[in-house]
C-alpha cells in the first residue's frame, strides 16, 4: 500500500504535479530538496514511492538520475509524462522592467534562456527547486526577483504571472519515473514497456547485435543512454527502454541479452504511458 510519496521539491513543484496526476488525488507527500534525498526517503522507508525526473524533451536526460536508479537498486513501476509550462512570475505590482535577477532550477532556466535575451540586465541564478523560490519571493515579499514555475506555483503563494510558457519550445514534456526499493516480489506479465541496464566492451558490433536481439524479437526500443563506467576506460554501461506488444517476446530477448551482455539489469517492467 503506498501511503507517502517522495518529490523533488515542494508543493506547486512539477514532481508535485506529476504525484497528484499520477496516484489520482491528494497524495501525502514527503518534500525533498535534493534527488539523494529524495532516494534516501525511499531507502530508508521514510516514503513509499518516489517520483523522478529522468528526461525532458527539449535538453534531454538527466543523466545523474539514471545513475541513483542503478547505484541503490531501485525499481522503476511506472512513468508519467507531464507537459511543462514555464511561467515568469513576481510579487503583485511589478513588471519586468523591475526585474534584475530571474532564480529557478537550472533546467527550467536553460529551457527559457531565449526568452531574456533581450533583457541583458536580468541575472539568471540557479536555485534547487522552482516552486520553493515562489514561496521564498511571497513569504519574504522580495521585489525586483521574479521566479520561474508552475502557475499551480504562482496560486499557491499569491505572485502574479508577467508572462506564461516562457519556454524556447512551446510542446515541453518531461519523463518521470514513479520508483521503489528493489524487492524481490513476482513481476507482473501485463506490461508491454522495460527498462534495462547491461554493460558492453567497447569493441566493433557488440552494441550491434543487442540492437539486432532487440529487433528480432519485435522490441521497439524506445530509448538508449550510455555512461561510462568509472574508472574502467572504454567501457559502457547503456540503459534502455523497450516497448513490446506480447510478453513472450521481450521475456525471450531479456534472456539472449543476459547471455550476451554483461551486469545485466531489470531496472523496471511496467505500462507505457505512451499507449
Amino acid at each position: 500500500m503506498i501511503n507517502t510519496i517522495a518529490i523533488q521539491g515542494i508543493k506547486g513543484s512539477f514532481h508535485h504535479s506529476v504525484a497528484e496526476q499520477y496516484f489520482d488525488g491528494k497524495p501525502s507527500l514527503l518534500e525533498c530538496m535534493t534527488f539523494d534525498v529524495l532516494v534516501d526517503s525511499v531507502l530508508d522507508q521514510t516514503s513509499d514511492v518516489a517520483v523522478m525526473a529522468i528526461e525532458n524533451s527539449i535538453v534531454g536526460s538527466i543523466i545523474p538520475n539514471y545513475a541513483l536508479i542503478d547505484t541503490h537498486n531501485l525499481s522503476i513501476i511506472g512513468e508519467y509524462y507531464l507537459d511543462i509550462q514555464h511561467n515568469l512570475m513576481v510579487l503583485s505590482g511589478q513588471n519586468i522592467q523591475d526585474i534584475t535577477e530571474v532564480h529557478s532550477h537550472p533546467m527550467a532556466l536553460l529551457q527559457c534562456k531565449e526568452f531574456f535575451k533581450p533583457y541583458p540586465n536580468i541575472k539568471l541564478v540557479e536555485a534547487k527547486d522552482t516552486a520553493d523560490v515562489a514561496k521564498s519571493i511571497s513569504e519574504n515579499k522580495i521585489k525586483g526577483i521574479a521566479a520561474i514555475a508552475s502557475k499551480t506555483a504562482s496560486k499557491l503563494y499569491g505572485l502574479d504571472v508577467l508572462a506564461a510558457s516562457i519556454q524556447a519550445i512551446k510542446h515541453n514534456e518531461t519523463r518521470f519515473v514513479i520508483v521503489k526499493s528493489d524487492n524481490k516480489d513476482k513481476r507482473d506479465t501485463d506490461v508491454n514497456k522495460a527498462s534495462l541496464k547491461f554493460e558492453l566492451d567497447h569493441k566493433r558490433g557488440s552494441l550491434a547485435a543487442i540492437l539486432n536481439v532487440l529487433s528480432d524479437c519485435k522490441l521497439n526500443l524506445t530509448k538508449i543512454q550510455s555512461l561510462p563506467k568509472i574508472n574502467t576506460p572504454w567501457k559502457y554501461a547503456f540503459f534502455i527502454d523497450v516497448t513490446f506488444d506480447k510478453y513472450s517476446d521481450y521475456k525471450k530477448a531479456k534472456s539472449i541479452v543476459n547471455i550476451m551482455a554483461e551486469n545485466f539489469k531489470i531496472l523496471g517492467e511496467y505500462k507505457n504511458a505512451k499507449s
